[in-house]
């Protein structure tokens, strides 16, 4: 599914703000603060960098998370990589394996950031919201259209 022109619309807008940013990590925070003030139901918005066999939590919108580490194969997020794909779930209240990172968190999606050359998981865009079934296949869109943009600020996150 192709991003519809309100999308498009915020991805050059995107686009603009991070080109706004030297460093790394003010250019996702303010992607991430974006996110969260022009998406539908982005309760919390935030990006994980993979370093070695652990995602490692980025800068980030909304209430605060104990899960600034988490093991590949181990919740949405490290399935995400263990299985090399996006997840998108519609009651996380269904997930034996869910990491409750908020009790108000109904449905999530994890998109993955890939080096756009070798197409590596660099990390993902992790977003949780409040509704069951907040987001589905334009929502994907939209965001692997968006990690493309964020790619090279993950890429050289540091902590």
């Amino acid at each position: 599914m192709k991003p519809n022109d309100e999308d498009l619309r915020q991805l050059a807008l995107l686009d603009d703000l991070l080109a706004e940013h030297a460093e790394p990590r003010p250019a996702l925070q303010a992607a991430m603060s974006f996110l969260a003030e022009h998406r539908d139901d982005y309760h919390w918005v935030g990006i994980y960098r993979l370093e070695g066999e652990e995602l490692v939590l980025g800068p980030y919108v909304g209430p605060e998370t104990d899960h600034v580490r988490i093991p590949v194969g181990r919740g949405v997020c490290g399935t995400a990589v263990l299985e090399n794909k996006n997840q998108v779930v519609d009651d996380v209240r269904e997930l034996t394996n869910y990491l409750a990172c908020n009790l108000e968190t109904r449905s999530e999606i994890v998109v993955l950031v890939r080096d756009p050359k070798s197409q590596a998981i660099l990390g993902q865009i992790d977003v949780d919201g409040t509704k069951v079934k907040a987001f589905g296949k334009r929502e994907e869109s939209f965001l692997e259209a968006a990690a493309a943009l964020l790619a090279p600020h993950v890429a050289s996150l540091k902590d």
